[in-house]
């Protein structure tokens, strides 16, 4: 899997993306969403002691990318999304904390998530009808809250 797809969450909030990198709770946790007030742009945030640090992620008229990084350093662009990433994965490339634990999407969860056991049915009761049963084939993200464990 590209490295872009698994930390692109797509036009999440700013509130949205805070809280999920809130719960990774590691420095270096990043994502990239869509800009909220400029269309077309992307943001990278980066978590660094308990702050949200964002940079405006752009697409060049060839193609490439670029990133508004701090003042003063040289601006770098890439042919790729994963390469701008490989890139800020170093130390000292101009971003507050260099990337290091990528959050992922929702999706990426439910996909990798395996269906728990279910039991067979006993003979000569039959399957439901799909339109009776839309949601079959979904797989629930495990819930890792209080209430969902055991006492």
């Amino acid at each position: 899997m590209r490295l872009m797809e698994k930390c692109y969450h797509g036009p999440i909030s700013k509130a949205e993306c805070e809280e999920l990198l809130a719960k990774k709770k590691k420095d270096g946790a990043y994502l990239i969403r869509d800009s909220e007030t400029i269309q077309g742009a992307m943001c990278l945030c980066v978590l660094k002691w308990k702050v949200v640090h964002t940079y405006r992620l752009f697409r060049t008229h060839s193609g490439n990318y670029t990133l508004m990084t701090a003042t003063g350093v040289n601006e770098s662009t890439f042919k790729t999304l994963d390469d701008l990433i490989r890139n800020y994965k170093r130390r000292n490339q101009g971003l507050v904390m260099h990337l290091r634990h990528a959050v992922k999407r929702k999706m990426d969860l439910m996909i990798q998530s395996r269906p728990p056991h279910v039991p067979e049915r006993p003979t000569g009761v039959s399957n439901p009808p799909a339109a009776q049963s839309p949601q079959r084939n979904l797989v629930p993200v495990p819930d890792n809250d209080y209430e969902s464990k055991a006492l």
